[in-house]
Parts: C-alpha cells; sequence; structure tokens
C-alpha cells in the first residue's frame, strides 16, 4: 500500500512493505532564483540595482539572471515559489502603490521564450504563491536565463524572491511530459492593429498527447472598459482551423482585497481591487487554460495562430490613442 503525507508544505513521501517497513523519499531541492532583486524603472542608470546574481533588462523593469540546471533528474513535480514586496517610501506611503502586471519566465535558445507564471502585483501590497510547473520540466535542463519583470514606471518599486523546488515522485503519481516548449510570446501583446500572432512547430514523432498551456489577459490603457472589464473571444487556430474559443474572466476579485491595502473606494462604496476583469484579479496569478491538441498537433509541422477578436482600437479624437490589449503566451508539451 502507498501513502503520500503532506506536512507542513513539504512533501514526505512513505512506502509501506509489506512488513511495515518504510522507505523515505529523497528530500525535495530547491533551486533559488532571485533573491531580494529590486524590480525598477531607471533609464538613466538601469544597472543601479545589478548585483552579482541579477542583471537588468529594460531599463530595471526585467532582473535576469541563469542557472545551470541538472540533466535527467527522472520523474518529478515541480514548483515555482515566488513572493512580490512593494518598497515602502516612508511609513504611509510605498513607492508604487498601483497593480501592475509582471511574469517570471524561462529562456533557452532554440524555442520561444516560456512564461512560467504570470502575476499581477497588488495595490500596494505583498503577494506570495505557488504554482506547478511541471509542465515545463523537460526544458529545465542545461543551461537556464530567468527573468522577472513587473510593469513598474518608479525606482524602486518592488523586491522579488522566487525559488523553484523539485518534488521528486516516489509514488508514480506524476506524469511529466516527454518534451516541451515556448510556442506563442508576442512582444508588447496583442492590439486591434495587430490582432493575432502565429508560430510553426514541430512535433517529435512518437508523441501522442499534446497539450497547450494559455496565459491570457485583457488590458486597457486607460482603465476603463474594453479591454480590461469588458473580455473579448480568444481563438486558437490550427492549420488554418480554428480548435478552440473562450472567454477569459475573472469574477472572484473581491477575494484579493485583503493584500490591497491602497486600492480606492468608490462614492457607490465599491473597491477598485474588488472589480471583475478580463482574466484577472490585482494579487493573483493568471492560471493557465490547459488545452488538448492531440487531435491536430499530430507528429510534424504545424501552424499554431491566436487570435483575439475585437480588441478595442486607439481612440481617434484622444491624442493619447488609448486602446485595449491583450497579453498573451503559450507553450505546449507532449507525451509519448
Amino acid at each position: 500500500m502507498k501513502v503520500l503525507v503532506l506536512s507542513a508544505g513539504l512533501v514526505c513521501v512513505l512506502l509501506l512493505v509489506g512488513c511495515g517497513e518504510k522507505v523515505q523519499a529523497p528530500d525535495p531541492v530547491i533551486l533559488p532564483l532571485f533573491q531580494n532583486v529590486t524590480v525598477h524603472f531607471t533609464p538613466d542608470d538601469s544597472t543601479k540595482y545589478d548585483s552579482p546574481f541579477a542583471s537588468a533588462r529594460d531599463k530595471g523593469r526585467v532582473m535576469a539572471t541563469y542557472r545551470e540546471m541538472e540533466d535527467g533528474r527522472g520523474p518529478e513535480r515541480v514548483l515555482l515559489r515566488f513572493v512580490v514586496r512593494p518598497i515602502r517610501k516612508d511609513i504611509r506611503n510605498v513607492v508604487d502603490r498601483w497593480d501592475r502586471a509582471g511574469w517570471i519566465r524561462l529562456v533557452k535558445p532554440g524555442t520561444e521564450p516560456v512564461e512560467m507564471v504570470r502575476f499581477m502585483t497588488a495595490y500596494g501590497g505583498e503577494i506570495a504563491h505557488e504554482v506547478d510547473v511541471t509542465h515545463l520540466a523537460p526544458l529545465l535542463e542545461g543551461y537556464c536565463e530567468f527573468e522577472v519583470f513587473i510593469d513598474t514606471w518608479v525606482s524602486p518599486a518592488w523586491k522579488v524572491d522566487a525559488e523553484l523546488v523539485f518534488l521528486p515522485d516516489a509514488v508514480g503519481a506524476v506524469n511529466p511530459p516527454t518534451w516541451a516548449l515556448g510556442a506563442l510570446f508576442p512582444e508588447g501583446g496583442l492590439n486591434a492593429e495587430k490582432p493575432s500572432a502565429t508560430a510553426t512547430v514541430v512535433i517529435p514523432e512518437g508523441t501522442r498527447w499534446v497539450e497547450l498551456a494559455a496565459i491570457t489577459t485583457g488590458h486597457c490603457t486607460d482603465g476603463r472598459d474594453a479591454d480590461e472589464f469588458i473580455t473579448k473571444d480568444n481563438v486558437l487556430i490550427v492549420d488554418g482551423q480554428e480548435v478552440f474559443r473562450w472567454r477569459p474572466w475573472r469574477d472572484d476579485c473581491g477575494d484579493f482585497r485583503a493584500v490591497n491595502p491602497y486600492c480606492a473606494k468608490w462614492a457607490d462604496g465599491s473597491w477598485s481591487s474588488d472589480y471583475s476583469r478580463s482574466g484577472w484579479c490585482p494579487g493573483d496569478v493568471a492560471d493557465p487554460e490547459f488545452i488538448d491538441l492531440s487531435d491536430w498537433l499530430t507528429p510534424g509541422e504545424h501552424t499554431v495562430t491566436w487570435m483575439v477578436e475585437d480588441i478595442r482600437p486607439k481612440d481617434p479624437e484622444d491624442e493619447d490613442g488609448h486602446h485595449g490589449y491583450w497579453r498573451v503566451s503559450a507553450s505546449l508539451a507532449g507525451w509519448r
């Protein structure tokens, strides 16, 4: 008989053999990625908050590091744990009190960047999350670059800690994919002028099951209406054929008010953090949509297109050209 025991956030697996002998599974392996890293926007000196373990890109809004990962680790569950903390300005205020989009992504030669997690900072509050990234396990070998991004425009803005946790599988409960690859990560996202992105992917021979992990959130440049508070159809097309359509939406944002200390309370009694949004909530992660594409992505070469319909275009009467846009990314995983 096999028993899985979970205790204090760590996993301890015991194999109970017929005579009662207990064999403890290997301990989890924890690999730090970012430790107290400062994300900022400093155009005049983007290296101001660099360290021997993390360096700035995009004027400090991206901090990058790298790791040499062990090959052939075997079946295991992989978790990504991270904490995002606002930097205090004084006893009453933080430097960046707004909700900001962010991500941690993996960059490897030969594949599109892979978004491991997308998160939204809280309105000036600290967030801590743990996400399962086992579907990306085949990519976590050899040389790996990791980036953390927060869409901030102030400096210094946020502190970030992140680590990977590898949980060895001793009971056959984990079935990691045979291969994985980044499929789509259009820089700048999708908008009315560029409502779709297309990639060519090659599915290895012998693959029997293919799953696409899609992360999508709707936004607007002026914080009103579409595409943040009015969702739109997201459409997946494989080799010219529509295969999946959905409308991302979150109506549970009020559950996160406690981590949003600087959100506004309006005259009608509502709080800015509580409003339903197109696939995201301030202070939470945007979970991937896992889509089975096995019937369409058979071994060989294919094109995959992601399109968002009816994105709000730039307002011709607005000199700032406010508009809607979507942040999207997709990765593929396959099982032989």
